[in-house]
């Protein structure tokens, strides 16, 4: 038993114990020392994290605008660490180091992330990184960024009548102007204020550079209004300059360098390569990368170790076995045009996968074309190095670029034909033939009804039947060349007949015996002339003189059209940013209300369905009435449009209410209302329309009144055509009526038009035969009311009401053929459709004989027609 303090052992440990314990307190206390020093510096590192995820949630976004668009967190790390150790470390504290890494991280994402994008998308890119930064610091009103989007839907408009006699102000201008008061406080005053004093704002709306001009009264003050709420402005009063706008916003708010995307660097792209890392170009039409790289193999002396294979059925097991037996000798491989084999896509990824840096040589590379597509695989995308390399844009480039293309720059092939003099003339013909196809994509519908993907193929195969036929024939065989090239080369990819009427006018005029003269001009202006016979570089310093950026003449269009390409860049701008997510900016609990509100303000508005029945006892089907067949049919087709409109509405008003389960297809519905658009889910089975939500139920409204006030009234005296479902019906009935009544065959038959005067309240009594139609408009030209004939368009006036027409129906053979130019009638300004049975697009309704004083080449050049129905 004894003593626990005689125990000496016992006290020694117990010491040793309590000097152990000292030292634990003492250690605990140091590290609880520590954690608050590392809870002070996580604080203090917190903001650069913050910051950063907002910068990989922005790219992240990117693959909603394209499929090719993706990056992996690893890449998007990998990057930010190199910024650390990249970036100036010499700073006075850590918010001025983590400020600096910020700075250099932003612009390194931005020049790596540009180098992957097509050039449509980079200053969406650079808007979109810019937005994102300054919403996360709350700089951004989420109201001021979803009215940039969508133009205030939902917002009540402040009521102030818009000012007299301006025809500049378009309703829909001073609509969103008074909603703009609503959603900005900056703005409270703006419509009362332009009605006071409305010229200084018509000096801005006049003026080319509207962004860049100082603003009337106290919004041209000095921090009055901020870059964004310039924006705003722009929006409203000129949306053609948004574009141009949002390139002036970017570079006052995060940096010239911003806007001034890096230039295509094969050789720094390989650089940050290795051999397990597969270099991706993403295509686009007209551009091939082949050549660029097969230059860089044979600068880095790899021109015999490169394997090429272009993939497509069968070519798989070719391109596995020529992938293995690279990666053991340290070759290249290119597959090209990999979303034509999108079966063997997933083995593609396993064999991508097996790669390691381990099992590879060093010096093998793999390199894959593709043109975007959902099929390519996720993984190589976001691990490899993605480039897009594009044609150059603008005629002057595009013309040099194809001389300097195989095998016009082949001096060989330009300077041995028989006739120099002949086929040098028809070949720089060509060439501006190939940049006029090409670049007139840009102005849409105008230019082209589908943009085809003209290539350097079609120019390669052209050129070499030129020289061919100039060669082998005494005489220039101009219909031949016209039909070579028009109709099987570039007319090859043509599959819509106006298309195809607008490229053989082209190539008459360039294949003609006047351009074989000096200085034949090739457009109206003169600028673009086809230069004296010389040597290859004469015609490189003759196109090197030509203007950078091409006016609208150069395609044969009115100057106007330009205006139509840039609200096209400014459409597809706020469309992709709401792609983006950008839309979600008004938040959860007010897009809800929003959404309720527009959900009941239409199930209000709608009328009840049309009673069939009592419509074909009052209008019975008769042989000499074919009208009564189209009422009924229309009426039909409109019950199946509201009825699908009105249970969407009535299930989504449940489901907001929490009275029934959101489905997906309701989910679409709102998110769709959210941003004032028409939902797909009525779409599906709608007349053709472009309008936006609000527009869309107007007209939709508007074209049901028409049909009662038919049924309840008769048979109106004049037509308005844009109301009609399926219009084809309509215009075969009143010829229909017309040969029954003479006994004449349906297809002998055909309209002779007449131009009446442009109010159709003056037609109070139908015409003994035929019919009066109204409510189209012109695009592309202007109508003169005095000598009712076509004439030029009015300076920024994009569309033009049409006059009332008279469709005689006659016998096609007494139709006598005047000076008129053949307008294709489209439902909407999209112009393009899908092909129908009638072997027309579904957008096209009928030619219609305008009358006219000028050629019918020049208006077909400016592309003009006839429009039921336009996109406001």
């Amino acid at each position: 038993e004894g003593n626990i303090l005689d125990d000496a052992n016992a006290i020694e440990v117990l010491s040793e114990a309590k000097i152990v314990s000292d030292e634990i307190s003492e250690k605990q206390k140091v590290a609880d020392e520590t954690q608050v020093e590392i809870d002070e510096a996580r604080e203090g590192y917190k903001p650069c994290g913050a910051y950063n995820a907002v910068l990989f949630f922005t790219i992240r976004d990117l693959a909603n605008i394209d499929p090719m668009y993706q990056y992996s967190l690893s890449w998007f790390i990998g990057l930010f660490v190199r910024s650390i150790h990249g970036s100036e470390k010499q700073t006075p504290d850590l918010a001025s180091r983590l400020d600096v890494i910020n700075d250099h991280f932003t612009y390194s994402l931005y020049q790596n992330v540009c180098r992957s994008l097509f050039e449509k998308d980079k200053l969406l890119f650079s808007f979109l990184l810019d937005c994102r930064i300054m919403g996360s610091e709350t700089k951004l009103p989420p109201d001021e960024f979803s009215f940039f989007l969508t133009g205030g839907v939902g917002v009540a408009e402040k009521e102030v009548a818009p000012p007299q006699g301006e025809e500049w102000i378009s309703p829909k201008m001073w609509r969103e102007t008074c909603r703009l008061a609503s959603t900005c406080d900056a703005f409270g005053s703006l419509p009362e204020d332009m009605c006071a004093d409305i010229g200084p704002w018509r000096a801005v709306y006049d003026s080319s550079q509207p962004h860049r001009e100082t603003l009337p009264g106290k919004y041209g003050e000095e921090g009055s209004l901020s870059a964004f709420q310039v924006l705003l402005l722009m929006r409203c009063l000129r949306p053609d300059k948004v574009t141009p706008a949002v390139n002036d916003f970017v570079e006052r708010t995060m940096g010239r360098r911003f806007v001034e995307p890096p230039p295509f660097d094969l050789p720094g792209s390989f650089a940050e390569s290795s051999c397990a890392t597969p270099l991706l170009f993403v295509l686009s039409p007209g551009s091939d990368p082949t050549s660029a790289l097969l230059k860089f193999a044979e600068d880095m002396e790899k021109a015999d170790a490169i394997s090429v294979i272009s993939m497509g059925q069968g070519q798989g097991p070719k391109a596995a076995a020529l992938i293995a037996e690279a990666t053991d000798a340290g070759k290249w491989v290119l597959l090209q045009n990999c979303h034509l084999a999108p079966s063997w896509m997933p083995s593609l990824e396993k064999i991508c996968e097996g790669i390691t840096e381990d099992s590879a040589d060093e010096n093998f590379r793999l390199w894959l074309t593709s043109m975007p597509s959902p099929a390519f695989p996720v993984t190589i995308l976001q691990n490899g190095i993605k480039m897009t390399n594009e044609p150059p844009r603008g005629l002057r480039a595009n013309m040099r670029r194809s001389f300097q293309l195989e095998p016009i720059a082949n001096p060989d092939f330009f300077e041995s034909c028989d006739k120099p003099n002949v086929f040098k003339k028809l070949c720089f013909g060509l060439a501006y033939v190939h940049g006029f196809v090409q670049e007139r994509r840009s102005f849409g519908p105008i230019g082209w009804n589908i943009p085809y993907g003209f290539d350097d193929g079609d120019l390669r195969i052209s050129v070499r039947q030129l020289h061919m036929y100039v060669n082998d024939n005494k005489k220039t065989p101009f219909a031949a060349l016209k039909y070579a090239t028009g109709e099987c080369n570039y007319g090859g990819r043509v599959t819509d007949d106006k298309d195809r009427r607008l490229l053989n006018t082209l190539l008459r005029k360039v294949y003609q015996p006047a351009a074989l003269q000096d200085g034949f001009s090739l457009s109206d202006s003169g600028i673009y002339a086809v230069p004296p016979e010389g040597p290859h570089e004469s015609y490189l310093e003759v196109i090197s003189k030509f203007p950078i950026l091409p006016e609208p003449e150069a395609f044969g269009l009115h100057a106007n059209a330009d205006i139509t390409k840039d609200l096209g860049a400014t459409a597809l701008l706020t469309e992709t940013l709401i792609k983006t997510g950008g839309g979600a900016a008004a938040g959860g609990g007010g897009k809800e209300t929003l959404v309720a509100k527009i959900t009941s303000d239409v199930l209000q508005r709608l009328p009840a369905n049309f009673d069939i029945e009592a419509v074909q006892r009052k209008f019975p089907v008769l042989y000499e009435q074919s009208m009564n067949t189209v009422l009924a049919q229309e009426m039909l087709r409109y019950n199946r449009l509201l009825s699908i409109i009105r249970a969407s509405l009535q299930s989504l008003e449940k489901a907001i209410a929490g009275l029934s389960v959101m489905s997906a297809d309701l989910e679409k519905v709102f998110d769709a209302f959210a941003i004032g658009q028409v939902p797909d889910l009525w779409m599906s089975k709608s007349f053709p329309s472009l309008k936006p939500l609000a527009s869309y139920v107007e007209d939709l409204l508007a074209r049901l009144r028409l049909f009662s006030d038919w049924y309840e009234n008769g048979q109106p005296s004049a037509f308005w055509i844009s109301g009609f479902f399926f219009t084809p019906s309509f215009t075969t009935a009143a010829l229909q009526n017309f040969a029954r009544a003479n006994t004449f065959a349906i297809d002998t038959v055909d309209f002779e038009m007449e131009m009446l005067e442009m109010d159709e309240k003056q037609y109070t009594t139908p015409p003994d035969v035929g019919i009066y139609v109204y409510g189209m408009y012109l695009e592309g030209c202007a109508w003169d009311k005095k000598e009712k004939i076509l004439c030029e368009s009015r300076p920024k006036v994009l569309f033009e009401p049409a006059p009332c027409i008279w469709l005689k129906p006659t016998l096609a053979k007494d139709i006598v053929p005047g000076q008129t130019y053949s307008c294709p009638v489209y439902r909407t300004a999209a112009r393009k459709g899908v092909l129908a049975t009638t072997g027309h697009s579904t957008n096209f309704l009928m030619m219609m004989r305008m009358p006219t004083t000028r050629d019918e080449d020049h208006w077909t050049l400016r592309g003009v027609c006839l429009l039921c129905s336009l996109s406001d």
